[in-house]
């Protein structure tokens, strides 16, 4: 079983800046895909950023490329997600989840196995 815990979440206006913290515990295989999703109200969950494991290969949807950026601190098992210039249209809830035995990032939310429960952030224009 494998545990995710989202925090960093809040309020910023327009341009600025937030950190996100994803701190993983529990049994995972050598081989997963750590991710972050975003659901805006209304609207169904989409990729955001990822990160494999063994390769430490990084993806990204087109919409935070170059403002977005995922890290990983392996001794805490945490994994980061740096969002920078915001924009109101990044206002969702973030989920962290990761794919078990995956070779690949995927951004299909259905593939994921295990979920945090979410952070909020709202960026105001």
């Amino acid at each position: 079983q494998v545990q995710l815990v989202e925090s960093g979440g809040g309020s910023v206006q327009a341009g600025g800046s937030l950190r996100l913290s994803c701190a993983l515990s529990g049994r995972t295989d050598s081989r997963y895909t750590i991710a972050w999703f975003r659901q805006a109200p209304g609207k169904e969950r989409v990729f955001v950023a990822g990160m494999h494991s063994s390769t430490a290969n990084t993806a990204y949807t087109q919409t935070v490329q170059g403002r977005f950026a995922i890290s990983r601190d392996n001794a805490k098992s945490t994994v980061f997600l740096q969002m920078n210039s915001l924009k109101p249209e990044d206002t969702a809830v973030y989920y962290c989840a990761v794919d078990r035995f995956a070779t690949v990032i995927s951004d299909n939310a259905r593939l994921y196995d295990y979920w945090g429960q979410g952070t909020q952030v709202t960026v105001s224009s």
